[in-house]
């Protein structure tokens, strides 16, 4: 095997990887213009079927009236609503409903340079659209508790404080004797909200229905630019159906119509690449889940069993929302599934591990990029003994550069018969062709994983590093660390040998400046991940060199014959 030729093969094949994720990846983060026919869901539109009660017997309605709250032309909500505010959230709920209408992530602005522009997940913006919905469906023909009924609070502002926990109540009434209260639970530091809608019928007759939820966010059309790594992420919806997950595809949506199923332990959700708003009906009731995509917004809706409230008694349902970043620890916290909302694609069993390591290394240093350093170390001391023996069969090589050259300048006209001088001169001096692939087959998955764990990880989102590294999640403002990287690798070559035909070894002279192109546009974590790797390859290279050179004269030095008395 030609080690350069693989060696170059191995870079356009990682090249070719990426490329292929950037076309197979679909739902991409919306244009930053975005279309102008995106209406928000008013209460003159239509909204996306729910499915009706699954008691049979039951004369249910099969369609709920249309979504609100209502908007004026300019987006703004026309009903009353209640403002709530934690140490790290800020949220609106329409009493129209009791709707999630608006939610605003206190400690994460959209762009680092810009503080106090917050991300914002749930809106009436027509551009930004995010709703969570949840109600109760009654079997009569009467009023019921949906999300376009109204309810009333004591209170429209309410802050946690120095509070650990905070509750929201709201109140309905059909005015026959059932009774309906909402109640919003927020925790300190959480960006769970716990949903409790307790029925307690007053009436003479029992009382018939079940809850209900649903998400409806923006869904835009794919645009990805390789010099925007955000681009690169899934931005839809996704669902559990208590076995796996899948994220829904906007086009498959479009084409092939909603998407259902039914399930005991399911959720489902919509991710925007750090960021994700769930919904988790109790576990262990069968729910009916359903997602579709109408128009410039996908709705996703989950729907229980009929539950029967007999006259003087009462009931609670119970519904889990997660609308923040995708912490892992608070993800795992309410269900182990959600942290699947964190994908780390096929590389997930290396990426894992990986971001658990450098959990671990921040949680010593308190630095994401030395947390990067020390895990890369930690790499190549684990695969030291490895490498080292693929560095000797370089260091091997190196010294045999002159008698290759002679062999190349004497079998010059015959290619067949140089290439076997030049398999059984290896064979002889028993030195590998093929050792110095080793080390680049082993970082590629590193490089991978890494790749994935900072594109992923909300944890890195924003985090500096160190002068001018600010975010070591988007790529060097100033070029500097692939300028670094080129040169390492640029220095590396001069270590190893430069075997093959002029043409292989002209390219693989100008791969430090291709991999500093490439590099430029990637995040400035991964490229400081490259560089400390290479300059660890160069110290180990470099020691390996000096360690076979001795051993090579000093073997020299033994076949002299003893000068004579």
């Amino acid at each position: 095997m030609d080690n350069q030729r693989l060696l170059i093969w191995a870079f356009f094949g990682m090249m070719a990887w990426l490329t292929y994720q950037a076309w197979m990846q679909d739902n991409a983060p919306p244009p930053t213009a975005a279309p102008a026919a995106v209406e928000a869901p008013a209460a003159d539109q239509p909204e996306v079927d729910l499915p009706a009660l699954t008691d049979t017997a039951v004369d249910a309605p099969d369609v709920l009236p249309a979504a609100g709250p209502a908007v004026d032309e300019t987006g703004a909500p026309t009903a009353p609503f209640i403002r709530i505010e934690t140490d790290v959230l800020e949220v609106e709920l329409s009493l129209q409903g009791g709707t999630v209408q608006r939610a605003m992530l206190l400690n994460y602005p959209v762009a680092k340079d810009r503080p106090d522009d917050l991300v914002e997940l749930m809106s009436t913006d027509s551009n930004q659209v995010g709703l969570i919905q949840a109600g109760l469906r009654s079997a009569g023909e009467g009023p019921e508790a949906n999300h376009r009924a109204t309810f009333s609070s004591a209170q429209h502002r309410f802050e946690i404080g120095g509070g650990d926990d905070l509750v929201v109540p709201l109140s309905w009434s059909d005015g026959a004797g059932v009774t309906v209260e909402k109640r919003y639970r927020f925790s300190r530091g959480s960006y769970t909200i716990v949903l409790e809608q307790q029925v307690t019928n007053a009436s003479d007759a029992p009382w018939r229905g079940a809850e209900y939820a649903q998400l409806q966010r923006r869904s835009f059309e794919q645009k990805r630019s390789m010099f925007d790594v955000d681009s690169y992420s899934f931005d839809g919806p996704i669902v559990y159906d208590g076995e796996k997950s899948e994220k829904l595809k906007r086009d498959d949506l479009v084409d092939d119509g909603p998407y259902a199923f039914a399930s005991e332990r399911g959720w489902f959700g919509a991710i925007q690449h750090h960021f994700v708003s769930a919904v988790i009906p109790q576990p262990d009731t069968s729910q009916r889940y359903n997602v579709s995509v109408r128009g410039q917004v996908s709705t996703a809706s989950s729907i229980g069993p009929t539950q029967v409230v007999a006259p003087g008694e009462s009931k609670t349902f119970t519904t889990t929302i997660f609308i923040g970043p995708k912490l892992q620890a608070q993800l795992e916290d309410i269900d182990p599934s959600l942290k699947l909302t964190v994908d780390y694609g096929w590389l997930t069993i290396l990426s894992q591990p990986l971001f658990w390591l450098l959990s671990k290394a921040f949680g010593i240093f308190g630095n994401w990029g030395v947390s990067i350093i020390a895990v890369t170390f930690l790499i190549k001391l684990l695969f030291y003994k490895l490498t080292e023996s693929s560095g000797r069969s370089m260091a091997k090589m190196r010294n045999l550069q002159p008698r290759l050259k002679a062999l190349q300048e004497r079998y010059k006209d015959d290619r067949q018969q140089l290439s076997q001088a030049m398999m059984e001169l290896y064979k002889r001096e028993k030195v590998n062709p093929a050792a110095g692939c080793l080390p680049i087959l082993i970082q590629m998955p590193f490089f991978l994983a890494f790749y994935w764990v900072l594109l992923e990880s909300v944890e890195m989102r924003q985090a500096p590093f160190a002068l001018w590294i600010t975010d070591l999640s988007v790529k060097d403002p100033f070029f500097i660390l692939p300028l670094i990287m080129g040169g390492a690798m640029f220095f590396q070559q001069r270590l190893n040998p430069q075997v093959g035909d002029p043409v292989q070894i002209k390219v693989m002279q100008v791969m430090p400046i291709i991999f500093t192109g490439f590099f430029a546009f990637f995040p400035a974590g991964l490229v400081l991940y490259w560089v400390t790797n290479t300059v660890l390859s160069i110290a180990q290279q470099w020691k390996i060199n000096k360690v076979v050179e001795a051993q090579a004269k000093q073997k020299k030095g033994g076949k002299k014959k003893p000068k004579p008395d």
